[in-house]
């Protein structure tokens, strides 16, 4: 039910949402001559406020149209290079002859789309031909495709690999840390052409029993079973995935937002004054911010509580007792593919040590393994921002280009 309440608050909402924008519209509109007086710039400003918290944030857009290689700004388009139920594999096309080392950029799927990554597809779009993964919401997906779980994730990651390959690099950025993992185990036990070179993990749960953090604690100080009866719930209809049991978006946004409320409030007070004041630079920034933020996906529950299970609570593959399907996965048998981890000093998700610690598992020679702390810097700064494209960018490329 709770899902349909959800559903149905949003839906009573829409009326109220239409009579708001046309009244922002009216108080605002330059053929007003009361729309630069105070009282009209607050009024317009406090519906904004009501529109943006009640309405329904649609998946963002790349829109990463070009590329600067060798000098020269070329076109990029994006195709989608495979299709599965549950995610697209989509290519930035760099329209230029020259080469370049093929990277496959797995991001989180985690609840944000993987937009989330735009900033880390833009920095190595100039030096890679680069594929994404573009996972889909869970409630768009029609149950009779089936199901998807922990376990298929890893078969995705395997195909994707395999349409890339041979031997491409890999960057995995947070939640894909342990089944990049797996499938690199997988791959090189099978002795596939097409495993990876390189993988380069960032912010990745490998270890949850190492510095935790909120997430890990909120993940291990409930029963597996208070999940399934707490936050899995069917997709109502209409929607295409359409009585599929996930785990909602807006429940993984309110864990987001409540791990940071003060900074939040603080953040809309401050965009409601800057809407007053017309600070159009400030305002613009902070819906750039919020539209990518609160854009949020379903995930297959199946997937979700093999998550909480296997990564958080038991930690199976950091103890040597992970299973794909039937079989025990050893992280062991990687012994030429190259291993950078990167970790931020200030990370409050995953915490230090946790990413490292995927070092214990493989046996591969230490000239093929490298560990990077980045000081300064939060979860989010070691994909995205200043010190991402200052310094982990380069070195993240040079590990690429070192072991290709």
């Amino acid at each position: 039910m709770l899902y349909h309440t959800y559903e149905m608050t949003h839906a009573a909402l829409a009326p109220m949402r239409q009579m708001a924008r046309f009244s922002r519209e009216a108080l605002s509109n330059s053929a007003n001559p009361l729309a630069a007086s105070y009282g009209a710039r607050v009024g317009a400003a406090g519906l904004d406020m009501f529109i943006k918290a009640t309405k329904r944030y649609d998946k963002p857009e790349f829109g990463l149209v070009s590329a600067v290689v060798d000098g020269v700004e070329v076109a990029v388009t994006e195709e989608i290079a495979l299709s599965l139920p549950f995610c697209n594999l989509l290519h930035f096309k760099r329209d230029t002859k020259a080469d370049a080392p093929k990277l496959l950029i797995v991001a989180p799927l985690s609840g944000h789309y993987a937009t989330l990554l735009r900033g880390t597809v833009k920095e190595m779009l100039p030096d890679h031909d680069v594929y994404i993964t573009d996972w889909t919401d869970a409630r768009d997906v029609p149950l009779s495709v089936g199901e998807f779980d922990l376990d298929d994730y890893t078969d995705y990651l395997i195909q994707f690999c395999e349409v890339l390959g041979p031997r491409p690099a890999v960057l995995a950025v947070c939640q894909p840390g342990v089944p990049m993992l797996v499938a690199a185990s997988l791959m090189a036990e099978r002795g596939e052409d097409f495993r990876p070179s390189s993988m380069t993990l960032m912010g990745a749960p490998v270890d949850t029993a190492l510095n935790p953090q909120t997430p890990n604690e909120l993940a291990t100080t409930k029963p597996l079973s208070w999940f399934k009866q707490n936050v899995i719930t069917k997709v109502p209809w209409p929607n295409a995935g359409f009585m599929r049991s996930v785990y909602p978006g807006f429940l993984q946004l309110s864990g987001f937002m409540s791990m940071n409320m003060d900074r939040h409030v603080t953040a809309h007070k401050d965009h409601f004054q800057n809407l007053i004041k017309g600070d159009g630079d400030s305002t613009d920034a902070h819906r750039k911010f919020y539209d990518e933020y609160m854009a949020v996906m379903d995930l297959s529950a199946g997937y979700y509580l093999q998550t909480i299970e296997r990564v958080f609570q038991k930690r199976l593959l950091a103890v040597g007792a992970y299973y794909y399907r039937d079989q025990l996965v050893d992280p062991s048998k990687i012994t030429d593919i190259a291993l950078l981890t990167v970790e931020g000093e200030k990370d409050d998700i995953t915490g230090l040590g946790q990413t490292e610690a995927a070092h214990k598992l493989l046996k591969s020679p230490k000239k093929m393994r490298e560990h990077y702390v980045q000081a300064g810097v939060g979860h989010y700064g070691v994909f995205n921002g200043s010190r991402w494209r200052s310094t982990i960018a380069p070195k993240v490329k040079a590990f690429i280009a070192k072991h290709g």
